[in-house]
């Protein structure tokens, strides 16, 4: 496809009137805010004025696909029509980015098995509860959910045989969320895997590798969006949530609200955990900021 700049033009059409050439065509400013707003309301994901050009090229898959002429027919296939509420699954999975890793920071998994369950089981005795539960709430394709399953197997259940330990696995992406129920993955998506898990729960077919029904069976996954409170009503009494490199989409408004979702979310003396790159620096000040090594954690007091 090449690309044509079409800012001028009232409608963004795909087809050139002399052929069945497809053309790609730069999405109208004010088109572009509109979606910008739509989509803010629906996910809490803000797209700056620098990434028109992204949404665009990521709109386009699903113009192509339902043969809509503009970006503002498809918005008002969306917004208007009956089809519109199914549509936003297929919305959700060109708008979000799902790349990820097995053991994608060993450190904080580290951790999870070293300080924080046991911790946390410590607290339990005294109440006489024995479920813990973690929530990896952007599980993408499942190697997150899947690492923390693999380490709770191989360094913590034997230790406390008596305890529960539920893994909820949770994304905006069906697609993401189909891939990670499949549990299979390329080469490149284990290369972090240490190889002693690698050979205990994983069975590689020809370049893929399946992981194992051990590990399948600790997880659930499930459709969320962490921006709608409704649905976050349902998710709650958490020990500890991971939710890597997702505040970095969102505004300052945006992040406020799902870091207050996640805090309700938690029970008392559970931890969050996000990303390196990210900080609940001007966003929250509910959590206490806790150090391990090599990295930090957010506890709820």
């Amino acid at each position: 496809m090449r690309l044509e700049a079409a800012n001028n033009l009232k409608s963004t059409e795909f087809f050139t009137a002399k052929s069945n050439e497809k053309l790609f065509v730069e999405m109208p400013v004010e088109i572009f805010r509109q979606w910008r707003e739509f989509i803010y309301e629906k996910t809490g994901i803000f797209f700056q004025d620098n990434k028109k050009y992204l949404l665009a090229s990521r709109l386009m898959r699903r113009l192509l696909h339902l043969k809509l002429n503009s970006y503002e027919d498809y918005l008002n296939f969306v917004k208007k029509t009956p089809q519109g509420r199914y549509e936003l699954r297929y919305l959700y999975d060109v708008i979000t980015i799902n790349e990820t890793f097995f053991f994608r920071n060993q450190a904080q998994l580290d951790a999870l098995v070293l300080k924080v369950i046991p911790e946390i089981i410590s607290v339990k005795k005294e109440l006489n509860q024995k479920k813990i539960r973690i929530w990896s709430a952007a599980v993408s394709s499942g190697e997150e959910a899947y690492s923390i399953a693999m380490m709770i197997n191989d360094l913590i259940s034997n230790k406390y045989p008596e305890y529960e330990f539920e893994i909820l696995g949770t994304d905006i992406s069906h697609t993401a969320l189909e891939a990670a129920v499949r549990g299979i993955y390329s080469e490149y998506s284990v290369r972090n895997v240490p190889v002693q898990f690698l050979k205990r729960y994983f069975r590689k077919t020809d370049n893929y590798f399946e992981i194992s029904p051990i590990i399948k069976a600790m997880v659930d996954f499930r459709f969320l969006n962490l921006y709608e409170d409704l649905s976050m009503i349902g998710v709650n009494n958490i020990d500890v949530i991971f939710c890597a490199n997702v505040l970095i989409y969102f505004d300052q408004n945006s992040k406020i609200k799902v870091i207050n979702n996640l805090y309700r979310s938690l029970n008392k003396n559970g931890y969050l955990f996000i990303g390196y790159s990210e900080s609940l620096h001007g966003i929250s000040k509910a959590f206490r900021l806790i150090s391990f090594p090599k990295t930090i954690g957010y506890k709820k007091e």
